[in-house]
This record gives C-alpha cells, sequence and structure tokens, in this order.
C-alpha cells in the first residue's frame, strides 16, 4: 500500500517513483535532541556529494510544480472574473438596468433578440447625399410667401424703436423656438441715431450780388450723422467722390460746397473724401444713367459715419444699462451733409456751367460748377435720438463641438431685409454633426429709418462686447443682407480663407433661371470685389479677425431702390420676376456653405491662400526697393516675415495630414490653429477703438498694408507729401505683425495661446545653449517631464555664461510656451506662470 502511494504521488509531479529502504534515528552533536532521517535506496549507491546535489534538484523541481500548479489556478480565477465582468457590461448594454438586477433566473435570449435590442446607428451621410437632402428640402419651400407674411400690416410700417419693430422681433424669435432650435432669444441696444428737425432740411440757390434766394427743395429723405449746421458757397460736381474722382478735377473744392453722384463708394467716403480737401458741405444724388428710377422725386436715405458701430458709443457695447463715457467716433463728419432729388439736381445743373466729361458716362443734364453770380445755401436741422433696438439669435447647436459658432446673419434695415433669412420655414439645418450655427436677424426699419442707422450697428455692439473672445468660438461669419437683388450676375466678397469652399460651392450650384453652374471664370479669385464700408460683414472680419463672406444675386445695374421708400416686397417682385428661385438659390449657397464648414473633422478654410496674397504685397513693394535703399532701409525684414508665415502655414498642413482625423483632441487641437490665422493678421499696435477695422489686408488706417504701399507710391509723386517717419514706423509694423502671425499658426494650438515665461540671469550671452532662444511643448502641469525639462535649460545656460549669478541690472529672456504675461524685472530669475515648474 505504501508504495502504491508513493509511485501515485511521484506520476502526479512527473517524478520517477522512488523507495524507502531504511530509517535512521541519530542523535546530535550537542545531544539535546533526536531527528528522524528518512533515505532513499537509490541514495545509499552515490557518494556523499552526489547525494546532497540530488536532494538539492528535487526540491527545487518541487518548488517549480508548485509555481505552475498556483498560476494555473490562477488564470482560471481571473478567466472567471473576465467572463463576469464581460457578461455584466453586456446586460447594461442590452438589457434595462433593472433587469440584469433581477435576482430571478433569466430567459436565455436568442442572437436574434439580441440584435433587436441594439441601440440603431444611423448610416454616414456623405457630400452627395447632404447636398441632395438639401436640394429636396429646399425645393418644397416658398420663400415669397414668407417674404409677403413679413411685409404685411402687422409689421409694417416699422420705425426703430416702435411697437411693430418689437413685434416683428418677438416674432422671429418665436419663430425660432417653434424650428426647435436649440436655443433662442434676443439683446437690447439703446443706440442714438439722427432723425429730421421740427424744421426742415433745405437747398437753396443764392444771387451773389444781392443775396436773393431761389428755393430748390426741401428734401425728404436726409442723411444721418451729417452736422447740423448752415453753409453757403460755391457748388462743385465732383462725379462719385472717390479720390481719383477729385483728383481729376480742374476746379478747387475749398470752401465750397460738393455735389457727387450715389453709388461707387459709400456715402461716408465720398463726405470724408470732400473733407480732407477742405469743402464745406456735400449734396448727394441718384443719376438717370446708374439709377433708371421712373420717379425722379423719389427722396434718399443714408449715414455719414465713416466706421462701424453706434458712433456715440465708440469700442464700447450699447447694451442695457452700460454706462458711456462722454466721446463720440473719429468718423463722424464736421460738415453737413443731405441728399437731394434728381429733379432738385437737374434745377441746379441749370444754374451752372461746364459739361461733364464724357468718361463720367452720367446725364447730359449734368454740369460742373454753378455760375460766377450763383451759391447754393446748405440748411441741415437734424437732431439726435435714442432709441432701442432688438438682436434676435437662434442656435444650433452642434454634437463633437457645440462652442464653436457659424454665424449667419442678417442686418439690413429695409424692407428687402425679409427675404435674407429664407429659411424660417424649414429646419433644414438640424443635428449638425460637429459646430453650432446661429442665425442672427435685426429687427428691421421703416424706409424712412432704413439707413439712419450704419449697417453693423448692433453686429458691432456684438463684436465689442465679447471682442475677446468671440474669435475663439466664431469660425466664420455669412452675410444675407442683399442676397437677391436680380438675376444677371453672383458676386462675392470673401475672405481668402473661404476661397476654395466658395469655388466648390459655385461648382455644385445651378444658375436658377440659365441652369449653367454658378463657376464661371477660373480666374474669379482676382475679380472678387472688397468689402464696402457699409457691408455688415466686414466688422466681423477687419474687427475681430473671423473668416467672412457676402454673396449676392444681382443685374448689371445696381438696385436702384436700397435705401429708398420704395425698397418694397412689391417692388423687388417687379424687378426680378423669379424671386422664388433666386431665394431658393440663394439659400442653397448658404446651406451648402453651412454644410462644408461644419460636416468634416477639420475646419474647411484654405489658409495658404494668405500666401499668395502676402507674396503679391512683397511683389509691388519690390517695385519700390531702390526707394527703401535711400532711406537706409531694407525689405529683407519683410522677405524673411513672408517666408516664416509660408512656412508657418506649411507645417500646419503637415501637421495635419500626419494627424489622426478621428482623435477629436487632436483634430479641436489643428481648428484651433486654423481658426487663429485670421485674428492674428489684426495688428496688435492700434486702438480698436480709435482703428476698428485693424486687419492689414482688409482693414483701413496707416497700418495696413495698402496703406503702406500707398505711401511708398507718394514718394515718387510728392516727396514733399511723403513722411518719411511714418513710413519707417508703418514697415516696421507691418513686418512685425506678419511675423507674429507666423509664430503664433506654428505654436501649439489647445484654445487661446499661452506663453511660460523663464527668466535667465545673464547679459548678451544669456541665451540657451546654442546661442538661439528654445521652444518646447506646452506640457500639462502633471507631466513628469516638464520639471526635469525646465531645469535641463536653466543648466544649461549656466553652464554656458561660466556663472551662478547674474550681474546687477542683467537680464535675459527665454520664451518657453505657457504663460500669457510677462513678470516683472524684480522677480525672480525664474517664474513659471500657468504651470507648475
Amino acid at each position: 500500500m505504501m508504495d502504491q502511494a508513493r509511485s501515485a504521488f511521484s506520476n502526479l509531479f512527473g517524478g520517477e517513483p522512488l523507495s524507502y529502504s531504511r530509517f535512521s534515528l541519530t542523535r546530535q552533536v550537542d545531544g539535546d535532541n533526536s531527528r528522524v532521517e528518512m533515505k532513499l535506496a537509490a541514495d545509499e549507491e552515490e557518494i556523499d556529494n552526489n547525494m546532497r546535489g540530488n536532494r538539492a534538484h528535487t526540491a527545487k523541481r518541487k518548488r517549480l510544480n508548485g509555481l505552475i500548479c498556483c498560476g494555473t489556478i490562477a488564470l482560471i480565477i481571473f478567466f472567471l472574473i473576465g467572463f463576469l465582468i464581460g457578461y455584466l457590461g453586456y446586460c447594461k448594454r442590452v438589457e434595462p438596468k433593472t433587469e440584469c438586477q433581477k435576482t430571478e433566473s433569466p430567459e436565455i435570449e436568442t442572437e436574434e433578440e439580441v440584435e433587436e435590442k441594439l441601440p440603431e446607428v444611423s448610416p454616414q451621410l456623405f457630400w452627395s447625399d447632404l447636398k441632395a437632402m438639401l436640394s429636396k428640402k429646399l425645393n418644397t419651400i416658398e420663400f415669397t410667401n414668407t417674404i409677403r407674411q413679413l411685409n404685411e400690416n402687422s409689421y409694417v410700417p416699422r420705425e426703430a424703436g416702435s411697437q411693430k419693430d418689437t413685434n416683428l422681433a418677438f416674432y422671429i424669435e418665436d419663430k425660432f423656438r417653434k424650428l426647435q432650435f436649440s436655443k433662442a432669444w434676443h439683446n437690447e441696444h439703446f443706440v442714438k441715431i439722427q432723425v429730421k428737425g421740427s424744421d426742415p432740411n433745405s437747398v437753396t440757390l443764392m444771387n451773389v450780388k444781392d443775396g436773393a434766394g431761389f428755393l430748390v427743395e426741401y428734401p425728404q429723405g436726409y442723411v444721418a450723422y451729417s452736422k447740423a449746421t448752415t453753409v453757403t458757397g460755391k457748388l462743385v460736381h465732383a462725379n462719385f467722390g472717390t479720390k481719383e474722382d477729385f483728383e481729376a478735377l480742374s476746379t478747387p473744392v475749398n470752401g465750397s460746397v460738393v455735389l457727387v453722384r450715389a453709388g461707387k463708394i459709400t456715402f461716408a467716403e465720398k463726405v470724408a473724401n470732400a473733407e480732407s480737401l477742405n469743402a464745406i458741405g456735400v449734396l448727394i444724388y441718384m443719376d438717370s444713367t446708374k439709377f433708371p428710377v421712373v420717379n425722379a422725386d423719389l427722396p434718399v436715405f443714408g449715414h455719414a459715419h465713416l466706421g462701424t458701430g453706434d458712433p456715440y458709443t465708440p469700442g464700447f457695447p450699447s447694451f442695457n444699462h452700460t454706462q458711456f463715457p462722454p466721446s463720440q467716433s473719429s468718423g463722424l463728419p464736421n460738415i453737413p451733409v443731405q441728399t437731394i432729388s434728381r429733379t432738385a439736381a437737374e434745377k441746379l445743373f441749370e444754374n451752372m456751367e461746364g459739361d461733364c466729361p464724357s468718361s463720367w458716362k452720367t446725364d447730359a443734364l449734368c454740369k460742373l460748377v454753378t455760375t460766377q453770380n450763383r451759391n447754393v445755401k446748405l440748411v441741415v436741422n437734424n437732431v439726435l435720438k435714442e432709441i432701442r433696438i432688438l438682436n434676435t439669435f437662434g442656435v444650433i447647436k452642434g454634437f463633437e463641438e457645440p462652442g464653436h459658432y457659424i454665424i449667419v446673419g442678417a442686418q439690413r434695415d429695409a424692407g428687402v431685409l425679409e427675404l435674407q433669412n429664407p429659411v424660417w420655414e424649414q429646419p433644414f439645418y438640424w443635428n449638425l454633426p460637429r459646430h453650432s450655427l446661429i442665425w442672427s436677424f435685426k429687427a428691421g426699419l421703416n424706409p424712412e429709418e432704413a439707413l439712419s442707422l450704419p449697417a453693423g450697428v448692433l453686429v458691432t455692439s456684438e463684436l465689442w462686447g465679447y471682442l475677446s473672445s468671440l474669435h475663439i468660438k466664431a469660425f466664420t461669419y455669412i452675410n444675407l443682407d442683399k442676397a437677391v437683388l436680380g438675376t444677371s450676375n453672383f458676386k462675392v466678397s470673401a475672405s481668402p480663407l473661404l476661397y476654395s469652399l466658395i469655388e466648390k460651392t459655385m461648382q455644385d450650384v445651378k444658375h436658377p433661371v440659365t441652369g449653367l453652374s454658378l463657376y464661371r471664370d477660373s480666374n474669379w479669385m482676382n475679380k472678387v470685389e472688397k468689402f464696402s464700408l457699409d457691408d455688415a460683414a466686414l466688422p466681423f472680419l477687419a474687427y475681430s479677425g473671423i473668416p467672412a463672406v457676402s454673396f449676392s444675386f444681382c443685374g448689371d445695374l445696381d438696385y436702384p431702390y436700397l435705401g429708398t421708400t420704395q425698397d418694397t416686397y412689391e417692388v423687388l417682385n417687379q424687378e426680378v420676376p423669379q424671386l422664388n428661385k433666386m431665394a431658393r438659390a440663394a439659400a442653397e449657397v448658404a446651406g451648402q456653405l453651412i454644410i462644408k464648414l461644419t460636416h468634416n473633422a477639420e475646419l474647411n478654410l484654405n489658409y495658404e491662400m494668405y500666401n499668395e496674397k502676402m507674396l503679391s504685397f512683397v511683389r509691388d513693394m519690390n517695385q519700390f526697393k531702390t526707394d527703401v535703399k535711400e532711406m537706409g532701409l531694407s525689405l529683407q525684414w519683410l522677405y524673411s516675415a513672408r517666408g516664416d508665415f509660408y512656412r508657418a502655414t506649411s507645417k500646419l498642413t503637415t501637421d495635419y495630414k500626419n494627424s489622426d482625423t478621428t482623435d477629436r483632441l487632436v483634430m479641436r487641437e489643428i481648428n484651433d490653429r486654423i481658426m487663429r490665422v485670421e485674428y492674428n493678421l489684426l495688428s496688435p499696435y492700434v486702438s480698436p477703438k480709435d482703428a476698428p477695422f485693424r486687419h492689414i489686408f482688409w482693414g483701413s488706417g496707416s497700418h495696413t498694408l495698402p496703406a503702406l504701399l500707398e505711401h511708398i507710391k507718394l514718394r515718387r509723386k510728392d516727396r514733399n507729401a511723403f513722411n518719411e517717419t511714418l513710413f519707417r514706423n508703418q514697415l516696421a509694423l507691418a513686418t512685425w505683425t506678419i511675423q507674429e502671425a507666423a509664430n503664433a499658426i506654428s505654436a501649439p494650438a489647445g484654445g487661446p495661446r499661452q506663453w511660460l515665461n523663464l527668466y535667465l540671469p545673464g547679459g548678451p550671452r544669456a541665451s540657451a545653449p546654442g546661442g538661439q532662444l528654445q521652444t518646447i511643448p506646452d506640457y500639462n502641469s502633471t507631466h513628469p517631464q516638464k520639471e526635469k525639462r525646465e531645469n535641463k535649460i536653466l543648466k544649461a545656460y549656466l553652464k554656458n555664461n561660466d556663472r551662478k549669478f547674474p550681474l546687477p541690472g542683467e537680464r535675459n529672456r527665454l520664451t518657453i510656451p505657457g504663460s500669457t504675461e510677462s513678470p516683472k524685472p524684480k522677480e525672480a530669475h525664474t517664474k513659471t506662470q500657468n504651470a507648475k515648474g
């Protein structure tokens, strides 16, 4: 029995059967105790050394066998635990939680039953599918019904601040809610506008000899923000009132009243050009050649503010209960301005002499200057009035990036306004896959108040209210003002970042009348019209650094009724017989732009287009390389900055191509860097209050690249008028703006950029290893390598400078991504902000 047990035990652990021969009882050396020793029979035949070796080998093999046994048991336990975890997870996914927690014995479900309980996953929609869905939805909408409804007596006429004006705003807000927008609300703005005073404005012909007067007209229209005063002087015709028109005049306008035609540039620009040449007043009329309006007595309205926003709260949002300083915009004119009818202009021509040049292509009755014994007296009695206007918003939130927005706005004040938001009837933009969409609507005014506010007053008030953060959240503004004014042409004004997207859209959209693609000219990018000063998209682009686009279906001539009392639905329907089709095409253009911008992981903004813009500017500056050299300057700085900008955009493209587009965090960083391209082209060297349009390409002021180019051209035309000190500042600040834009684009993204400033002691030699300032990634505060990296740079610096302590007054800065502010000189040698180190 003993041998059988021994044999079975040995076989279990893979050993050979052993036999036991005898027991021996021996006394220990100390004689205290005895021990029983069991010897194997096989061991008796070996010497003592071999016996000890075999005994050790047998013990080691037993330990190994024991570990194998324990490991096997552990694996079985882990398998059971994993099986239970997987089962519970599967149970939670397939069945309600309460079912998984029941204690009764569950019934075994078949595979078909499990599949029925899995959540449904909608199939991925490709661009062709989305385009077809959009077109199908638009075909079911009758746009003219919405336009007609908003022109009913309940909302017309709607003077600014009136009850009908408020009713319309609340109607739109309620419409947004019924369309199941994620959120709808309105903001109140209190603005000052000019209206006609109790005493009428007037234009009178005066006899120089006896002072007798002959009334020409009491104009029904007026120009808001004109100076209220009376002036008298000779009348000089200056065509459209552009700078080129004034330069071509043979008669000086100093001390004269200027007569100009409407069109080509804004009223404010005409007035500013005349005032710069010391004119004392401006009269504006619509000639029959450019504006073939049957009614010659039709009054015209407009404004003369050379800027944006409420001119009496410059740089401040005109929100409710905000206290404003006693200031006004520098863009307000200091001379009176008045619009007159065509009939009044013809009466003035009867007392003028000198035929207008044929190149003007205007009416045959046009004359250049009043006769020697005739002057014109202009009286403007406009008064200021404070009103409340509502700005209504509706938001459709995206799923993945709900904090990033496309803004679609209709800011115009006249009757065509209702056309500009043609998609209120059907919410075909539901469930945006990535980013969010904001519809912006400003309650409109009646024609008499139509342009008493500069376009974009409320837009700019919103921008001023969120100046420091709006460019982080909004990445595109689509302006729908004047979207349909005709059928012949399709015009676009846009940021270069949107050129590629616009081209794809034009290729996809058919003209509703001809059936041909809107894309007809491969050179269309070079023919893109510059944003006019009264375009509501301009503040977004040039003030806040947000890519913006305005587009319009129009005729060969300007729409003649904008800013008049005949800017109504009935007149528009007569001028554009295919109004419903044209409105549908405008909605399709806007819809495709929105979907393409929100559907893909990467923002569909072609930031490399600015490389071409900068290269074109450098080519133009090269023509004046000799002039620059004569001043002891060099364009090499500008070349270097442009090259860095090119490399920064190329690096951004490379980073995108090497990125995992399915990784949300990675794509968010890429998109944040793309969104910063436009914003970083705003000059940081001018005040938003004094020069709100800070964009170096699309802004206005001496800080812009076009102004720099015009100034160097002036050196060749009139060296006495050239200001070398101003030019040096312009060149330096423009170069640094481009360089800073390149640095910002190439830096890691992730919201607003922050920089970690590591201040190191030392003189001219104080720098990172190799004599170069180093830039390292912005680690998270818990990153284990961050402190080591900073210490390594600090030690390398101290080693290279051969000393441990700074000399008095010596300090140098090593810039590393991580903080926005610079420590004061009196602070310690090293300081980290927004990070641990």
